[in-house]
Parts: C-alpha cells; structure tokens; sequence
C-alpha cells in the first residue's frame, strides 16, 4: 500500500527541479564547446609571449655584438696612436735607442704592474738575479 498521497509535489517545484537540471546539462554542454577553444587560445597567447621574449633576446645579442666591435675598433686606434707615438719618439732621437733609454722603458713598464712583491733588476749581463733560496725559506726548509 503506496501512501503517495500525503507527497504535495505541485506543478511550479517540478518546473523549477526541471529548469535545474536543464540548466545545469546546458553549463556542462557548453564548457564541452568553450573549454578547447579556451586551450587553443591560451597556448597561442603562451607562444606569442615566448616569441616576443625571443625576438628581445636576439636584438640584446646583436647590440651586445656592435658594442664589442665598436670597442674592438676604439682598441685599435688606441694601439695605432701608441704605435705612432713610439714612432715619434725614435724620430726625436734621431733612430738611434741607447740601452739607458730601453731601461728607461722597462722600468716604467713595471710601475705599470700592480700589486707585485718581486721585482727582478737586470745586471750588467741583462740577466736577473735569482732568489732561489726564497721559495726555500717560504716552505720551511732554511738553508
């Protein structure tokens, strides 16, 4: 014995369960449709920032490339002004270099050293003196 009498299910509860269940067969039809659009959009977006990055990364390299060169020819012209400098100076001293003035020149190139605790001085023979026991002493081996 069914006691559905005492259920009051009117007409209006069941449109609105209907309209419910319509709607929500709607929203997951139509996510069917726009969800792959959506991923197609997005990888497109994806990859048109990666080429964007690309093209910055490869207009870097090529201004990084002029500025070495730029610097490379400035070295250049750097090494012919010295070249014609030495070159004056020889015409000022009529072509001829005494060796007072080529110890003159070596001794100005080691002030250009920095931080050099060693410095070795030509003799007569133009050949260094040695400080062979040096390293010797500095090991812990005295002579």
């Amino acid at each position: 014995m069914n006691n559905y009498n005492n259920v009051n299910i009117t007409a209006d509860v069941v449109k609105k369960v209907l309209l419910v269940i319509v709607l929500v067969v709607a929203l997951i039809v139509s996510m069917a449709f726009i969800l792959p659009w959506y991923n197609v959009w997005s990888q497109e977006m994806e990859g048109k920032a990666e080429f964007a990055k690309a093209e910055q990364n490869r207009k870097i390299k090529i201004e990084e490339a002029r500025a070495n060169l730029e610097a490379e020819k400035l070295n250049a012209q750097a090494e012919i002004e010295r070249a014609k400098g030495a070159a004056e100076a020889i015409k000022i001293e009529n072509g001829s270099i005494t060796s007072t003035y080529i110890q003159y020149l070596w001794v100005r190139q080691q002030s250009d050293l920095s931080n050099k605790t060693v410095i070795y001085v030509p003799t007569e023979t133009n050949l260094p003196i040695l400080e062979a026991t040096r390293m010797k002493q500095v090991e812990g081996n005295p002579q």
